[in-house]
């Protein structure tokens, strides 16, 4: 087993949906019974190991943790170097995600790649995982990424995928509940394969949609559907090595052997539970960590659980940390399979409740688990403004209303110590409105973000319907491969018979498009 890959299973079981490869778990995303894909076994590393990796830089010590999960009878070892420090290269940090002290703990930078956010350390390598699948025969050659986006996931996607052939690309987000940043973002990629999609609805609506459509069977299979949301393992499995990384900065602080660190802590501020879940993996490998802590805004459901053992739905409250506005996490289904024994069976049965319900609760000695494997706080808005204007007025550091939210949940549980990690999830510029609430005026933005303004930008808007928004994915596909065909020479086809068939099926659903969808697209500057 040491020199083989390690194999997925979807947390519901079914048997065609198990002790599953990586390049299939990357490519397929969300599993063919609506589970989601775990690690079979999931590796061990040694204190030694670790110990090992310390001089390492990030994306070496990212190639070793990887590693330990994706073997050469899945990517060579050379390739995947080559996605690694590709997919690293992207960041304007040598560090990639460098550690500084602020007011007697530490803070985890992972807003240094192009999208500003800490998702383009997953997304970054996502693309180039997909990209050599594509090229060394998956698929045919052809994928099509449906993603849902409460702010930072769509941009760092569209970043990670534009350009790349073969791929197409759509993005849902909620109208008007992402920042103008976060929307100018997405909609100034202009690449031919990338397409931005306003949505009636909320984050949940959105990310219903994408789910609903791997569920359709016909259509996923049709268009060959991929996913870039955190329900894709490879999401989980690259932001298992920043936890890598900071354990390993923090203790090289504390060699004088009278007071060394032994354990690491770490305040995650998250939504969809993916960030987190991360580090509860690289805890079970073997990482030195002591507490995870499950930092959540208004939108608390995590929170409750942790607390009160109550996983229940409610409506969304639109706050200043906009990507942490979700009422149902879909990474949670992965640790509720972990915390059922790793039994589908008993997963199954608390899905089901939760999708008829709109309600878990877990009691007892389940409870008791749940609640030593994490923390958690809660932070509403005054709280989360306080913060960043104690911060930026105190210490002279900006977070965003994301990052804030994970430093306040530290402050909350008496926790402020040198061994304690705030992962600072994006760069405070994103939202400009919710910060000056704390700061004013605000400190020059990066560049980068300050040129969005007047870049021409693209976009379309559907309603919140499944059927539509299938169709407007086809008829793009469809619009992507005549227009590559007709720069082949002359509209002759060159793919093989089963995008023949496609075209054919394609092209009629664009044209019923045409009579049932109200899309609206915008050219402006």
């Amino acid at each position: 087993m040491a020199n083989s890959s390690t194999t997925y299973s979807s947390t519901r079981g079914c048997e065609s949906q198990l002790n599953l490869s990586f390049r299939e778990v990357v490519m397929r995303g969300l599993a063919h019974d609506r589970g989601l894909f775990v690690p079979d076994e999931l590796p061990h590393v040694s204190l030694e190991q670790i110990e090992s990796w310390r001089d390492l830089s990030f994306p070496d010590l990212a190639i070793e943790v990887i590693s330990q999960f994706v073997k050469e009878d899945q990517v060579p070892r050379a390739k995947l170097e080559d996605i690694v420090k590709r997919s690293c290269a992207s960041f304007r940090e040598k560090d990639v995600t460098p550690l500084v002290e602020v007011n007697g703990h530490q803070i985890l930078e992972l807003f240094h790649g192009p999208t500003f956010a800490f998702k383009d350390v997953a997304l970054q390598m996502l693309g180039n995982f997909f990209e050599y699948f594509l090229e060394t025969g998956s698929n045919g050659g052809r994928l099509a990424v449906l993603g849902a986006t409460s702010g930072d996931t769509g941009s760092a996607a569209i970043y990670g995928l534009r350009g790349k052939k073969g791929v197409d690309c759509v993005i849902l987000y909620p109208k008007g509940r992402v920042s103008e940043i976060q929307e100018r973002q997405m909609i100034t990629v202009l690449d031919s394969n990338i397409h931005c999609v306003a949505v009636d609805g909320t984050f949940d609506d959105c990310q219903d949609l994408v789910k609903a459509s791997f569920n359709d069977v016909e259509f996923r299979d049709r268009v060959k559907l991929g996913a870039v949301n955190s329900i894709n393992w490879c999401r989980v499995l690259a932001q298992t090595t920043y936890y890598f990384w900071s354990y390993l900065r923090v203790t090289s602080k504390n060699t004088d052997g009278s007071n060394e660190v032994t354990k690491v802590s770490f305040s995650v501020p998250t939504g969809n539970f993916g960030d987190i879940l991360a580090g509860y993996y690289a805890k079970r490998m073997g990482l030195p960590v002591d507490k995870l802590i499950v930092a959540t805004n208004e939108n608390d459901i995590l929170h409750r659980f942790f607390v009160k053992g109550e996983y229940h739905r409610v409506d969304i409250q639109k706050s200043i940390s906009p990507s942490m506005d979700i009422c149902v996490s879909s990474n949670f289904e992965r640790y509720l399979y972990h915390l059922a024994g790793n039994d589908p069976t008993t997963l199954a049965s608390w899905m089901s409740a939760f999708e008829n319900t709109g309600k878990l609760t877990i009691t007892g000695k389940k409870l008791e688990v749940a609640q030593k494997d994490f923390l958690s706080a809660r932070a509403d808005t005054s709280m989360t403004v306080a913060t960043i204007k104690e911060y930026h007025d105190d210490h002279g550091y900006m977070l965003c209303p994301h990052s804030a939210v994970g430093v306040s949940a530290i402050h909350q549980l008496g926790m402020v110590n040198p061994t304690v990690v705030c992962l600072a999830t994006a760069n405070y510029a994103k939202f400009p409105d919710a910060v000056s609430a704390a700061v004013n005026p605000l400190p020059p933005a990066p560049s980068q973000l300050a040129e969005l303004a007047n870049m021409k930008t693209r976009s379309s808007h559907c309603p919140n319907d499944l059927k539509i928004v299938e169709a407007f994915v086809e008829k793009r596909i469809q619009e992507r491969i005549s227009s590559d065909e007709k720069k082949n020479g002359n509209g002759t086809c060159t793919r093989n018979e089963s995008y023949k068939s496609f075209l054919i099926g394609a092209a009629i659903i664009g044209a019923a498009t045409a009579l049932i969808v109200k899309v609206v697209l915008s050219k402006k500057r």
